[in-house]
């Protein structure tokens, strides 16, 4: 059974592939003379499709967070629930979904006229995919952000340094409590752990007091990068570092998308081995 003789409800021949005038092709930068779907575009090659999917199923998160989260959740024993979900359940719903999507060649909304009733789940997606890709967008800009830092030397967060803020509470190393201690006499004296070393002196539970501390790329992170005020009451200063990153994070997008598969298929050959190749460096 070819593609010709398979329908659904729904979808009409037209649906599937909707003439356009040569006119109109040829100027249409996002879709070849040899496409088959004149109005969409199709992918440039299968490696392109292939590394997309890669891509958009797995990401740095997945391959590097999972070691440690099967652990947390019972080592070896996670696998079996993990593999049977991900072979009876994960696998078909992903299969489903990419051979439902290169058959009908129609957007998330659109492709649910097979199934009229159905049709609030593409719109759904829609609003999922929007708020997926704004924070997303902010979690590039702060990466990018710590591109351009990262080219000064040394490294601003390596150290406390005063010039970008840090304070007192900021330490490469973590500082040792200090200790109220009731002396013979009676009285109260705050002493260091050099002081008990010394003197063979324990102290006892309660008694500790202990000093913030921050390390210098937390701090960074605070005062620099995000300048995180006290509360969420204080909205704060308009990052105009931050706001420059992510209009840039935008515009890369933008220009992955600006002809569709044939400019984002271009970009998934980075994309999807980029984290491969850093969890490598690692």
């Amino acid at each position: 059974m070819n593609k010709e003789e398979l329908t659904l409800p729904g979808f009409s021949q037209n649906t599937i592939q909707t003439p356009i005038p040569e006119n109109t092709a040829a100027t249409d930068d996002h879709v070849s003379d040899g496409d088959e779907n004149l109005e969409r575009g199709n992918w440039s090659s299968k490696t392109e499709y292939l590394l997309s999917m890669i891509g958009y199923a797995v990401g740095l998160g997945n391959v590097w967070r999972f070691p440690y989260l099967a652990y947390k959740n019972g080592g070896g024993a996670f696998l079996i629930p993990y593999v049977i979900m991900l072979a009876f359940t994960g696998m078909p719903l992903f299969f489903l979904e990419c051979s439902f999507g290169q058959f009908a060649s129609l957007g998330p909304v659109a492709v649910w006229k097979a199934v009229p009733i159905l049709q609030g789940v593409g719109i759904t997606m829609v609003l999922i995919s929007t708020l997926v890709t704004i924070y997303y967008n902010c979690i590039i800009a702060y990466s990018l952000f710590y591109l351009f830092a990262s080219f000064q030397s040394p490294l601003p967060w390596s150290d406390c340094f005063s010039w970008w803020g840090a304070d007192e509470a900021c330490s490469r190393t973590s500082k040792d409590p200090f200790c109220n201690l009731t002396m013979d006499n009676g009285d109260f004296e705050i002493v260091n752990s050099t002081w008990l070393q010394a003197n063979n002196v324990t102290c006892t539970n309660g008694s500790n007091i202990y000093v913030p501390h921050q390390g210098p790329s937390e701090q960074y992170w605070d005062k620099v990068a995000l300048r995180r005020t006290s509360s969420m009451d204080e909205t704060g200063q308009i990052v105009w570092y931050l706001a420059l990153c992510l209009l840039l994070a935008w515009l890369i997008v933008g220009l992955a998308l600006s002809k569709g598969i044939k400019s984002s298929g271009k970009v998934v050959y980075f994309t999807a081995t980029f984290p491969y190749v850093v969890l490598i460096i690692l």
